[in-house]
């Protein structure tokens, strides 16, 4: 089973957005910012998660940076900025700050730190937890060299084959697989 089944289907959007009245549109604007306020305790989780993953022995965890892309990698500048006509008169789309703070800032760091997040809780649940279930294929992105269950030979034989020898959490699997 794959890690996410409703992930296959490619979601509506555009073709509704249009039909949408402009009030209930800016509603959804004002949704999307309002993470900015949580945005900083999401940080502080993922740190805590990251000094965890470190304290217990980590090493070799991607950092958050590795989760942003590249300045350079980002198409417009101030200069070429495009922007949109405006369904009003003083609408944000018609601002290229607007823009490039979206898409060079705050779309790109919170995709990232979510990303960043994501992938340190699943090296936690790997570490601790080596045990399969029907969403553990969508931890690959996540190895690690041995689980904690595996350090301790007296306790490895109480795992299951398929928990034993699974390859995210047991890399002598990896290299016995080759």
């Amino acid at each position: 089973m794959k890690a996410c089944d409703s992930c296959s289907n490619r979601v509506e959007i555009g073709k509704n957005h249009r039909q949408m009245p402009v009030w209930r549109r800016s509603i959804g604007l004002f949704f999307v910012y309002l993470p900015i306020v949580t945005l900083p305790f999401v940080f502080l989780s993922a740190y805590m998660t990251y000094f965890h993953l470190w304290m217990v022995g980590g090493k070799n965890i991607k950092k958050f940076s590795d989760f942003l892309p590249a300045r350079d990698s980002h198409r417009y500048t101030m200069k070429n900025q495009v922007t949109m006509d405006g369904t009003f008169k003083l609408s944000l789309a018609q601002s290229k700050l607007y823009w490039i703070i979206n898409c060079t800032w705050y779309c790109p760091v919170s995709v990232a730190v979510f990303e960043w997040h994501a992938y340190m809780v699943k090296l936690v649940e790997n570490w601790w937890c080596p045990f399969t279930h029907e969403k553990k294929e969508g931890y690959n992105n996540a190895k690690i060299d041995k689980s904690f269950w595996h350090i301790y030979e007296e306790d490895i034989v109480k795992l299951e084959i398929e928990d034993r020898d699974n390859p995210i959490w047991n890399e002598d699997t990896d290299k016995e697989a080759k």
